[in-house]
Order: C-alpha cells, then sequence, then structure tokens
C-alpha cells in the first residue's frame, strides 16, 4: 500500500485530505508540525509528502531542506501548499526541492487525490489512466466518480457555510483586540493572530470550492504576515485596510457563495500616474492577482479611454501636470458608465485636507506612498468583487 504524510497543523483541513486519501486506499499518516513530520517521515517511510509551508516554529522551506538533505529521501515526491501572493517563500520552496507548489485557497480534495494519483499512481493493484494534471493544479480530465464527488463536495461546502457566522465573530474579535492595543508587542500579538486565522480561512475555503473567499483571504493573509515580520510597515493605512478586508469578508459570506461566483470575474483596471516608477508598481502589484490593467501617463488620455470604454476600477495619482488627479475623477463621475466606478487614489499627499478632497471629488479609497504591494493588492481585490458581485446580491 502506497504511504503518504501529510505535514499541517490545521486539524480540519489535514483530517479532510486524510480520510479523502484513506478512502482511495492510501495509507495516510498526519503530523501537526515540522519537527514531528520529519520524525515520522523516517519511521513511516512514506512514498509521498503533502506540506503546508506556512507552520509554526520550523517553517514548511526548513522541513524542505532538511528532508533533501537525507539520502533516503533526497528524490521524495514532495507537494507543498502554499498562498500564491508569498511569491518570495514558493520561490525559496522551489529551490529548496519542492515537487510541485499548489495554493491552498485554490485546491480542493479532488484536485490533491488527482495530483497524488499523478505522481506515485493509484493506491491498489489496478493500473487505472491518471490524467494529465495542468501547471495551476487543476486536472485536465476527472478520476473520481462524478456522484461520489459531487456528493462530498457539497457536504464541504454546507459545513463550511455553517461554520461562516462563527467565523466572522472570531475574526472581528480578533481585529477589536489588534485596535485596543496600546504598545508595539501587543499589536503584533494580535497581527499573528489575525494571520493563523486568515490562514486557516484560506485552506478551508478552498476546500469549499469557496474561491473568492480564498482568494481574498489568502491576501489578507500575506498582508498580516508581511506585517508581522515588518513591523515598521505597521500605520493607519494598513490597519485600515485589514479593518476593510475583514468587513468585506463578512459581506463575502452572506454574497458570494453561489458556485457561479466562485472564479475572479474578469476586471478591467486603469491607472493613471505620470511616474513611471509608480505606475509599473501598481500594475505589478495588480499582476499579483492576475487583475490585468492599462497604465496611461497623461490625465487627458485617460479621460479619453474612460470616456470610451467601461473600467471595473481606476488607480489615480494626485499631483499631475495640466489636471490633477482629484480633478479627473470629478470629470470620470460625469460619465454615465463611471458614476459609480470605484476611484482609489495612490499619492505621497497623505495629509487630512487631501483625505477630504478625495473624497469630495467623488473617491472612493486612498492609499499612500510609498505602499506596500501586497496592501495594494488587498484593496484591489475588495473593489473588484464588490462590484462585480453587489448587482446580483441587491
Amino acid at each position: 500500500m502506497k504511504k503518504i504524510l501529510i505535514i499541517e497543523d490545521d486539524e480540519i483541513l489535514a483530517n479532510i485530505y486524510r480520510n479523502k486519501l484513506a478512502v482511495e486506499h492510501y495509507n495516510v499518516e498526519v503530523s501537526n508540525s515540522g519537527e514531528s513530520g520529519l520524525a515520522l517521515m523516517r519511521s513511516f517511510k512514506p512514498h509521498m509528502i503533502l506540506l503546508d509551508l506556512l507552520l509554526p516554529q520550523m517553517q514548511g522551506v526548513d522541513v524542505i531542506r532538511h528532508v533533501r538533505s537525507e539520502e533516503d529521501f533526497a528524490k521524495l515526491p514532495l507537494i507543498v501548499f502554499s498562498n500564491t501572493y508569498l511569491t518570495n517563500l514558493i520561490q525559496e520552496a522551489w529551490k529548496a526541492g519542492a515537487t510541485k507548489c499548489l495554493s491552498k485557497a485554490r485546491c480542493s480534495p479532488k484536485d490533491i487525490l488527482e495530483i497524488v494519483r499523478q505522481t506515485i499512481g493509484v493506491a491498489d493493484a489496478v493500473n487505472r489512466t491518471s490524467p494529465a494534471i495542468e501547471s495551476n493544479g487543476s486536472s485536465a480530465a476527472h478520476v473520481l466518480e462524478p456522484s461520489s464527488d459531487v456528493e462530498f463536495q457539497s457536504e464541504l461546502r454546507k459545513t463550511f457555510i455553517e461554520s461562516l457566522p462563527a467565523t466572522l465573530v472570531t475574526l472581528r474579535a480578533s481585529l477589536q483586540n489588534l485596535f485596543r492595543a496600546t504598545d508595539d508587542v501587543g499589536r503584533l500579538k494580535h497581527i499573528y493572530d489575525l494571520h493563523r486565522r486568515t490562514h486557516a480561512l484560506s485552506g478551508n475555503a478552498g476546500i469549499a470550492g469557496l474561491f473568492l473567499i480564498g482568494q481574498l483571504a489568502a491576501a489578507l493573509e500575506a498582508l498580516l504576515k508581511e506585517l508581522y515580520e515588518k513591523p515598521k510597515n505597521i500605520n493607519a493605512s494598513s490597519l485600515r485596510t485589514i479593518a476593510a478586508a475583514v468587513d468585506f469578508l463578512g459581506f463575502l459570506f452572506q454574497s458570494g457563495l453561489g458556485p457561479e461566483r466562485q472564479e475572479m470575474p474578469p476586471a478591467n483596471i486603469l491607472v493613471v500616474d505620470d511616474e513611471a516608477i509608480s505606475r509599473r508598481a501598481i500594475i505589478y502589484a495588480l499582476e499579483k492577482t492576475q487583475l490585468p490593467s492599462i497604465g496611461v501617463d497623461n490625465p487627458a488620455e485617460a479621460f479619453k479611454l474612460l470616456a470610451q470604454r467601461e473600467f471595473d476600477l481606476v488607480f489615480l495619482d494626485v499631483d499631475m501636470p495640466e489636471m490633477s488627479g482629484f480633478e479627473l475623477c470629478a470629470k470620470l463621475r460625469q460619465l454615465p458608465q463611471h458614476k459609480k466606478t470605484p476611484v482609489l487614489f495612490v499619492t505621497a499627499m497623505n495629509d487630512f485636507d487631501s483625505r477630504t478632497s478625495s473624497t469630495m471629488a467623488g473617491g472612493n479609497d486612498f492609499i499612500g506612498k510609498p505602499f506596500l504591494f501586497i496592501e495594494l493588492t488587498v484593496k484591489a481585490l475588495m473593489h473588484v468583487m464588490r462590484g462585480k458581485l453587489q448587482p446580483k446580491a441587491a
């Protein structure tokens, strides 16, 4: 019997993966930490390891390095779960010797089973043909019996949805604790607590097939991780973004559950900034979440584009020649197709008067330069998702 070791500190996720694989006749063991996982690996001698990269104490990348340093396991298939927004961590995992990296927020038990079969074969002696697995972790064909797979996914979704009210209460309580913290130590403690909770949420949403919730939770998780590791970036802007994201998760819990809404809707985004470096930075942050955008350096040219086509989100610099971002925002609000288009100002002018002016001009949000890429990504996701989902919810 082929053996699989799962190293995952989320007990719910680990048990779901274990049960699904056990039903398919794989011999599965679970460990909730890197240290115990390595010890179990040596005695259990698995044919394959499924590993979460974000573990307490010993991180997943360190586990990979330890595995690859031991001769008996140097070529052992090692499939890792990570957050697509943590690109540096994923690159480290590849360099350390990961066989495949999967998005935890977009990976269902069916996907895992198909990847296991592709990697080490079926568990029993019957030689069934496995489908080709595409690079994004999805399959080109299905090998599960449709009825059993649909029922299993439906049960997971039902259980997850029933847990959402309690999850939201817990997230909001953690957020309140963060805002009540009076010192840096307390603030970091509550940021880490929120990070672990959103980490679990993104994974649980993924196995339930609720990928919009999973995607936003994954982006928020990445922002919280960066703030925990670089406390100097904790400021009023990043804290507001965290609060807005937790609030928006509540919106998704109510309106983003339908099966027709489980792919990120296509979006058109316009970025207007006369500074090339700043404009490219915004576009890069959007690319991290696969949101296509058009960059323009001239406000007058941008207004022509706005008059010709619809956009789902507009980023505006404030201090631009000939026409300021505030003026451009006021003008675009006169266009019928852009009366309610979200407008987000990105500017070094981060004072109270500038914030007031942005609101008076019709702006929806504000982020100061220099900004964190992942903070801008979180904001973009919220505005695009809300714009796509709200009309249906209404």
